[in-house]
């Protein structure tokens, strides 16, 4: 596919979010209508060209590949709760309908190891399995210090930010560690597998470059995966289901329910029955790519990013 013809085809939008997420409250990406279907490129703004150009490999699979063949035709789905107030938690879970597992963000700037026991009591008030997810928020001691006090967990999320100290903190706790910055933030993603220093891996499809290599990276590894988003629109998130669909094995419920997070979705996206997502594609709605279209100066940015990402894609 050439540069012009992918240009031809991309569609920029900014998705209004109900709560601060990762500190975002509008969701900019951009969408890529191929052949084979439509893809998303959503790479965060201050992710520089060479890791943006991962997410941008992600959005041409899509968009010009058939997906791999499925296993199973509908997914089982977490909640995701964003570092709210413990009184929000009940809104934000009426939005999972038959989740029974809940992953909820701890370690969150400006808020305390309390705020975090707080929240995390209100989840398991409601949904009896929860996992908490730090994005590497936490020293070690910290780490450990949280993994006491918030009591017993399915997993924790990317505690630390280094492979040494979650090797160490697998050491130090009983409870599950689970790598996702390090994973798809490491030159060598199977690394931390290697260290002893996960017991599951998040795998997200637009950071490791698409479908295809995420998949590989699965198949290399002796730990359960996780599939999750990276704050995907439906089309990301389609992408996401059939990654999960085509693997062999899937254990645990993955993040792939956060289109409910969005005001407002590019596309009118199945509802959650008993927890689970079905696998199938999604086509973006016309009157909602032009409702939610990006300001023109943003959709001009995109487009450059676009031009910086694809020079570093291989030939």
């Amino acid at each position: 596919m050439t540069l012009d013809d992918i240009l031809d085809r991309l569609h920029v939008v900014a998705l209004p979010m109900r709560v601060t997420f990762r500190g975002i409250i509008v969701r900019e990406l951009a969408l890529i209508e191929g052949p084979a279907g439509w893809g998303e490129f959503g790479a965060f703004p201050e992710y520089e060209a060479p890791e943006a150009a991962h997410w941008l490999a992600a959005a041409l699979e899509s968009a010009y590949r058939q997906p791999p063949p499925p296993v199973r035709d509908r997914i089982p789905i977490n909640a995701t709760v964003p570092a709210v107030d413990a009184e929000r938690v009940p809104e934000v879970l009426a939005r999972f309908p038959g989740a029974r597992t809940a992953k909820v963000k701890v370690a969150e700037p400006g808020q305390t190891l309390a705020d975090d026991v707080a929240r995390v009591e209100a989840v398991r008030a409601l949904i009896p399995t929860v996992r908490v997810d730090a994005n590497g928020g936490w020293t070690l001691d910290q780490a450990v210090e949280a993994a006491m006090a918030l009591g017993a967990l399915e997993y924790l999320e990317q505690p630390c930010a280094s492979v040494a100290d979650l090797a160490e903190l697998r050491r130090r706790i009983d409870t599950p560690v689970a790598a996702d910055e390090s994973i798809r933030k490491a030159a060598d993603p199977l690394a931390v597998v290697r260290a002893g220093a996960a017991d599951i891996a998040v795998l997200k499809v637009a950071p490791l470059g698409g479908i295809s290599a995420l998949l590989k990276i699965a198949a290399q590894i002796d730990i359960p995966v996780v599939i999750s988003s990276a704050i995907d629109s439906a089309v990301g998130i389609a992408a996401g289901l059939r990654a999960a669909a085509a693997l062999p094995d899937l254990r645990h419920a993955c993040g792939l329910g956060t289109g409910s997070l969005f005001v407002e979705d590019i596309a009118e996206t199945p509802a959650q029955e008993d927890g689970y997502l079905p696998v199938q594609p999604i086509t973006p709605d016309p009157a909602r790519l032009q409702a939610l279209a990006a300001a023109p100066q943003r959709r001009q940015w995109w487009i450059e990013r676009v031009r910086a990402c694809h020079r570093l894609l291989p030939r």
